[in-house]
C-alpha cells in the first residue's frame, strides 16, 4: 500500500498499538489506521506519518512586519507557506479552511522547490505560517534545512504549543518565531474557544526557546471583545513575560475582525488596544506594539531611552529609519534590539522628533 507523505520523527511506541506523536503538546495517543487531531499525523503500518510531507496548501510573498516581526530583518520580504491540518481548534480563525477543515491536500513540492521559488521571488526568508506550523515540523525542517544552505531565514509563526522535541528539531534551522496567545492565555477562553486545558506549555516552550535556542522571539496576543479582552489576564502575561524573556521583548496587541464561527462580534475597540498597551508598559515591557489599526502611533517603535520614534511604520511599511549603523537611537545614542536593517533604508533618514 502507498503511503501519503513520509515517515514523521516526532513520536515514539507506548503501550499496546498505539504510538506517542512528540509533535506538538497534545501528545496525542494514536492507534493503526487512526489520525492525530491535527489530522495530519497518522498510524501505517505501526509507524506515524505526515500525510502533507511536501504538500503546500498557501503560499503567499508578505513583508517580515505582517507576520508580525517587527524586531528582526526588518523590511525583508518572506515567502510565507502553509499545509493543512491544525492543533488547535480556534473558532475565530481567518485561515479556517486550510486549518479546521483537516484535509490533506496541497501542491507536490520538494524542499529543494520551494527554496528556489522564494529565491526567484526575491524573498529573504521563508515563514511557516497560516496553520500551525509544528505540525509540519519534520517537513519545515527539511525547507529550513536548505533554505540556510541558500542564505535565507527561516520564521514560524506560531501558537508555542510544542514539546521538547519540537524545540530541539526547531533549533536545527528556525532563526525567528513569534508566538500567538489569543486572549492574553485567559484560561477559560482558550479552554472555550481553542479547546486546550491551558497555555502552560506555551510557557514552557518559550522559556525553552529562552535558554536552549538563539532563536529571536516575539509575542502577539489577539485580543477579541467580550469574550478575550480580559485585562487583569493581559497583565499576568506581560509580567511573566517580562519577568522570564525580559523587557526587551517585543509584544503585539492584535485587533480581532470577525471570522468563521465568532462573525457575531464586533471588531476590538482601539480604546480596548490601547488600554493593554498602557498595562504592558506599567509592566515594564519596553517594546508594545498595537496590529492591525493602520496608522495607529503605536505601529512604530520608540526609543525607550528618550522616547523619540527610532522606526516610523505605517501598517506593514517602514516610513522612517532613525537609527544608525549599529541600530542605536539617532537621537541619544540608545541600542535598540533590533536584529538586522531594512534592505532598502540604509542609513538614518531623519532624526525623530
Amino acid at each position: 500500500m502507498e503511503v501519503p507523505g513520509k515517515e514523521a520523527l516526532l513520536w515514539r511506541p507506548v503501550s499496546g498499538d498505539r504510538i506517542k506523536c512528540t509533535a506538538c503538546a497534545r501528545y496525542c495517543q494514536i492507534g493503526e489506521g487512526q489520525v492525530g487531531l491535527c489530522g495530519v499525523r497518522g498510524v501505517v503500518n505501526g509507524r506515524l506519518y505526515l500525510f502533507v510531507y511536501g504538500r503546500v496548501a498557501a503560499s503567499h510573498v508578505d513583508p517580515i512586519e505582517k507576520k508580525p516581526v517587527t524586531h528582526f530583518m526588518p523590511g525583508t520580504k518572506i515567502f510565507s507557506i502553509a499545509t493543512t491540518g491544525c492543533n488547535w481548534l480556534c473558532q475565530y480563525c481567518q485561515n479556517f479552511d486550510i486549518s479546521q477543515r483537516r484535509k490533506v491536500e496541497g501542491v507536490h513540492v520538494t524542499p529543494e522547490e520551494l527554496v528556489r521559488a522564494a529565491k526567484r521571488y526575491g524573498s529573504h526568508g521563508i515563514a511557516y505560517t497560516y496553520n500551525e506550523p509544528t505540525i509540519f515540523m519534520e517537513f519545515a525542517r527539511d525547507v529550513g534545512v536548505e533554505a540556510r544552505r541558500a542564505g535565507l531565514i527561516n520564521v514560524f509563526v506560531t501558537n508555542g504549543y510544542w514539546t521538547p522535541d519540537s524545540v530541539s528539531m526547531a533549533n536545527e534551522f528556525l532563526d525567528a518565531a513569534t508566538v500567538d496567545f489569543k486572549g492574553s492565555g485567559e484560561v477559560n477562553f482558550v479552554r472555550r474557544y481553542i479547546g486546550i486545558p491551558n497555555v502552560e506549555p506555551i510557557f514552557q516552550t518559550l522559556l525553552e526557546l529562552k535558554q536552549r535556542t538563539r532563536i529571536h522571539i516575539e509575542i502577539t496576543d489577539l485580543i477579541v471583545p467580550e469574550i478575550g479582552d480580559d485585562l487583569n489576564a493581559a497583565r499576568r502575561l506581560c509580567r511573566w513575560v517580562c519577568d522570564n524573556l525580559g523587557p526587551e521583548t517585543p509584544v503585539h496587541f492584535l485587533r480581532f475582525h470577525p471570522d468563521y464561527k465568532l462573525m457575531h462580534l464586533p471588531w476590538t475597540p482601539v480604546t480596548t488596544l490601547e488600554r493593554h498597551y498602557e498595562i504592558a508598559k506599567q509592566e515594564g515591557l519596553q517594546y508594545v506594539y498595537i496590529g492591525n489599526v493602520p496608522g495607529h502611533k503605536y505601529e512604530s517603535t520608540y526609543c525607550p531611552g528618550c522616547s523619540s520614534v527610532v522606526v516610523r511604520r505605517y501598517g506593514f511599511s517602514i516610513l522612517e529609519w532613525n537609527l544608525t549603523d549599529e541600530n542605536r537611537c539617532s537621537t541619544c545614542g540608545n541600542r535598540i534590539p533590533i536584529v538586522g536593517r531594512p534592505p532598502l533604508i540604509p542609513r538614518v533618514t531623519r532624526s525623530a522628533t
